[in-house]
């Protein structure tokens, strides 16, 4: 049992090494791209932005930057997930590995990409002068909690992949709407009532609130945004696991 965990766990790890030595295989700078890329974006979007929304949003840059490198996590781990089985296909011939290793290595490079974000993450904060707090610790809290949440969605994807390809494309469409669902650049407090209700129970946007309120404004959150977002979490955990668990032993027909 012990062994089979080791085994399981070097897999793992030998999967995300590989996935991450592919994404940045023609590349000269490398990994460093998961430093540079939220902070150029962020230099573009608070030159476009902070002028539109100076009156509304304190700290702009920060406040695009948390909500970036949050929404960046979910989004890249789900749509890496995504295409995991059928992108193995031929390990999953040859190696005798439980199916779930394949997606669970494309989540943890998502992990290991959002840790190098946050170094220029830690920068910025230090730039624009953000007092460090208590608060933020529970920072760790949301993104487990938002890692939870990607993970259901990721089973859900990968077996939806095998089955109808074509939801490569309705998934990207359907991320470019979850992002503006997501008021990661603009305030949330212009929202109309109906849509303050659907973008308020977007577990992507509690997350990122979360986060927020965490770093920029130093206080702990009120626990039913912590609520809302752990039953997200948890219930599409829970779905998606259950949805992989019965259709994997059809994959290999498929693929």
């Amino acid at each position: 049992m012990r062994k089979n965990r080791k085994q399981y766990i070097f897999a793992i790890k030998e999967l995300t090494g590989r996935e991450i030595k592919r994404k940045y295989a023609r590349s000269r700078l490398g990994i460093m791209w998961s430093v540079l890329n939220p902070l150029l974006t962020m230099t573009v979007m608070s030159l476009i932005f902070t002028t539109i929304f100076k009156r509304s949003i304190e700290n702009f840059p920060i406040y695009y930057l948390t909500g970036i490198i949050i929404w960046t996590l979910f989004s890249t781990a789900t749509n890496s997930a995504m295409t995991s089985l059928v992108d193995n296909r031929n390990l999953l011939i040859k190696v005798k590995l439980p199916k779930k290793t394949f997606v669970l290595s494309r989540i943890y490079t998502s992990i290991v990409n959002f840790g190098y974000s946050l170094i220029a993450y830690a920068l910025m904060l230090a730039v624009f002068r953000v007092k460090l707090s208590f608060a933020m610790l529970f920072l760790l809290a949301d993104v487990i909690l938002i890692l939870l949440f990607s993970m259901g969605v990721g089973y859900i994807l990968s077996i939806a992949y095998v089955f109808f390809a074509d939801i490569k494309y309705l998934y990207g469409v359907f991320l470019q709407i979850w992002m503006y669902m997501s008021a990661i650049f603009y305030p949330y407090g212009s929202l109309t009532p109906v849509m303050k209700t659907v973008v308020g129970n977007n577990p992507v946007y509690i997350a990122i609130a979360i986060a927020r309120e965490c770093v920029m404004e130093g206080k702990i959150p009120e626990e039913k945004m912590w609520i809302k977002l752990a039953v997200w979490s948890f219930v599409i955990f829970v779905l998606g696991k259950i949805i992989f668990l019965i259709k994997e032993n059809t994959i290999m027909q498929k693929l």
